[in-house]
C-alpha cells in the first residue's frame, strides 16, 4: 500500500503544490538514549510557503506562532517529519523525513532562501511575522493510501495570523517572539539564542 522515492519527483511535487495544509513533526533528545521531551505535531498552512528546493530538499517559511517546538526540537537533534495528506478524492499521504536546519532573517542563505517564497516579496503580499526558514534534507520520502482519512472541502485560508501581525510594529513582534518563542516547552533554546 506504501512507496519509497529515491527523489521528490514530477508527480509528487504536484501533489505538494495542491495541499492547502501539511503537518509537521519533530521531538526532543533529552536523555543520552535519545528519549524524553515533548513531542510536537505542527500544523502549517497559507499557500506559497512551502518549496521543493530539489529532488531530496524542501523548505518552508516559518511564520510567528504562540510557540517554537520545530525551532528548538531542529536545533538540538535535527530530526523532523513533514506530511501531506490529501483531504481530496484523491488517497494519499506523503511523508518526508529528514534532517532539518533553522534559517534566521539576517543569515547569510535567509536572501537566497526568502526567493523560493512569493508572499515574502513585494509590499502587497509582504508578511511581517515570518521568523524563520527551515530547510530540509530528506533522508526518507514515503507515500502510504490515506484510506481512512476523510473527503473535505476547503472553504478558504484563514488571514487571521496576517490580519494579527499586521496590527504589530517590528519591535513588538520581536517582544512576542523573546517572550513566546525564546525557549520549548521543555526548556530547550529556540529563538533565544544559538545552540
Amino acid at each position: 500500500m506504501g512507496t519509497r522515492y529515491a527523489e521528490l519527483d514530477e508527480r509528487l511535487r504536484k501533489f505538494i503544490a495542491r495541499q492547502p495544509v501539511f503537518f509537521v513533526a519533530t521531538a526532543p533528545s533529552l536523555t543520552d538514549d535519545g528519549a524524553g521531551g515533548q513531542v510536537n505535531v505542527s500544523p502549517k498552512g497559507y499557500r506559497d510557503t512551502f518549496a521543493v528546493l530539489g529532488p531530496r530538499t524542501v523548505a518552508y517559511l516559518d511564520l510567528t506562532g504562540s510557540g517554537a517546538e520545530t525551532i528548538a526540537h531542529l536545533r538540538q537533534n535535527g530530526r523532523i517529519t513533514i506530511m501531506f495528506c490529501s483531504f481530496s478524492k484523491e488517497t494519499k499521504v506523503l511523508r518526508l523525513s529528514g534532517r532539518g536546519q533553522v534559517v534566521l532573517p539576517g543569515s547569510a542563505r535567509w536572501a537566497e532562501l526568502a526567493g523560493h517564497f512569493p508572499r515574502t516579496a513585494g509590499p502587497a503580499t509582504q508578511l511581517t511575522n515570518q521568523r524563520a526558514i527551515i530547510v530540509v534534507d530528506l533522508q526518507r520520502i514515503a507515500d502510504s493510501c490515506g484510506y481512512a482519512v476523510p473527503e473535505m472541502s476547503l472553504a478558504a485560508e484563514r488571514d487571521v495570523l496576517d490580519r494579527w501581525a499586521a496590527k504589530k510594529t517590528a519591535a513588538e513582534l520581536a517582544a512576542y517572539r523573546a517572550e513566546k518563542n525564546a525557549v520549548s516547552i521543555d526548556g530547550l533554546p529556540a529563538l533565544a539564542a544559538s545552540p
